[in-house]
């Protein structure tokens, strides 16, 4: 331990945002994945699929805006949903975007995760109470509006390319 940190500093940091944050995602992202192995997803890969079926063909730029995940991270998210061939990505308007759409197949995965991911959701509802639920839900939603990112990566730029 440093000089001069006493171990009272230190248990503060039990209550750092970041970690509770992180711990509460692993757990739940369990929950999610475990329900919905038996269609191969994962919630991460739902999320993206879900996206893409409600708001239609986007640019990266857009969903990585829209999922709160950098443009980087994104496109590496995305090639195996490619490469399974859940979605396309085609270029955009001009050569520094791209567009991707969900393709039939992974519209049809969806429809069948769909009842899987409800199961899961039900299940957490059911464990936090609705009233706890609810109040985790607005404090969650009012989040990404508090602390913008920049969801360019490392190369951020203007944010308008891919």
């Amino acid at each position: 331990m440093e000089r001069g940190a006493k171990l009272t500093d230190i248990q503060k940091c039990t209550a750092c945002a970041c970690f509770n944050l992180r711990k509460a995602t692993r757990a739940i992202t369990q929950v999610y994945d475990d329900a919905m192995r038996p269609c191969g997803l994962r919630a991460t890969q739902f999320s993206i699929l879900g996206v893409l079926a409600l708001a239609g063909p986007s640019t990266i730029s857009n969903m990585s805006h829209f999922l709160v995940m950098d443009r980087t991270t994104l496109a590496r998210n995305l090639k195996p949903l490619e490469k399974q061939g859940l979605i396309s990505i085609a270029k955009g308007k001009d050569k520094r975007t791209r567009c991707v759409s969900l393709t039939q197949k992974g519209a049809g995965l969806i429809r069948k995760a769909l009842p899987m991911w409800e199961k899961a959701q039900n299940m957490v509802i059911e464990k936090m109470g609705e009233d706890r639920w609810q109040m985790t839900l607005e404090s969650l939603l009012l989040i990404p509006a508090l602390f913008p990112i920049e969801t360019g990566g490392a190369s951020a730029g203007s944010g308008m390319e891919e």
